[in-house]
């Protein structure tokens, strides 16, 4: 089940912690990197949908117009 935008930045904000402690080895610090990159793009992305809905709600003649869009996957 993917996890949601909130609890991705939550577990995102876990990974700075454990990296600024400075108690991993440097593997496990590469990995949580790694995976704070991979969260990271995964937000990203959902903002960036969410950007381009709201920007497709614009108003026209007067009118709150909404049409449809697509992502690219």
């Amino acid at each position: 089940m993917e996890k949601s935008f909130e609890e991705q930045i939550e577990k995102l904000e876990q990974i700075v912690q454990e990296l600024e402690k400075g108690e991993l080895s440097l593997e496990d610090s590469v990995n949580k990197f790694e995976e704070g990159i991979k969260i990271s793009k995964k937000c990203n992305k959902t903002l960036e949908d969410a950007e381009k809905k709201i920007t497709i709600l614009v108003k026209e003649n007067d009118e709150i117009k909404e049409e449809n869009f697509e992502t690219e996957e």
